[in-house]
């Protein structure tokens, strides 16, 4: 195919996606924080309409990639966070689109600005930071995230959500299907504005 040929392709693409694009609930959060569990969840609960989306399903790089092939790992997030939004934007089998990962709200709203998604909700997970390390160490087996620049990120996306006056839910004392309870609150919340 020609780069013109492409290009309209492109162009019909997203123009057919402007009218029948899913609306898109985005569960973020720093590791051990439960995102992947409650999004698991919600999956578990066969959601009529709903289709569940695992970020670090493409795969995380060395980060000696990401600063070959993206500059830092700053910039590897921004392209895969956009190549997510692209890629949900035109799902075509789900009115709600949920995607589970650790990346920053900024980078999900410059990527949205880049479609024609209308309806969307952000929503942190945040837990305590020992609660946070508990887990990893615990039944996660992953005690090597347990590290104070993953508290840093922790801090450094819940002061973003704060400014960006996100919803936060904290999941430090709260069992899975509890925080399950509250993101299906948010997905019926963002359901209804969808069809209002």
């Amino acid at each position: 195919m020609n780069p013109s040929a492409a290009r309209r392709s492109l162009a019909a693409r997203r123009s057919a996606a402007a009218r029948r694009s899913p609306a898109l609930l985005f569960v973020i959060g720093a590791s051990g924080a439960g995102k992947t569990a409650t999004v698991r969840a919600l999956e578990s609960r066969a959601l009529p309409g709903v289709r569940c989306h695992y970020f670090d399903s493409i795969g995380v790089p060395p980060i000696e990639i990401m600063e070959r092939d993206f500059g830092s790992g700053d910039g590897w997030q921004a392209a895969a966070t956009a190549g997510w939004v692209e890629r949900l934007a035109l799902e075509e089998s789900a009115e709600i689109a949920i995607l589970d990962g650790q990346t920053r709200p900024s980078f999900i709203r410059a990527a949205l600005a880049r479609t024609a998604v209308r309806h969307t909700r952000i929503v942190l997970l945040d837990c305590d930071p020992r609660v946070r390390t508990a887990r990893l160490a615990g039944p996660r087996e992953q005690a090597e995230l347990a590290t104070p620049r993953m508290d840093a990120w922790a801090a450094y996306l819940r002061g973003q959500v704060d400014a960006l006056e996100l919803p936060v839910v904290d999941t430090t004392h709260k069992s899975i299907e509890a925080v399950a309870d509250e993101i299906q609150g948010e997905l019926e919340a963002l359901r209804a504005e969808a069809v209002a």
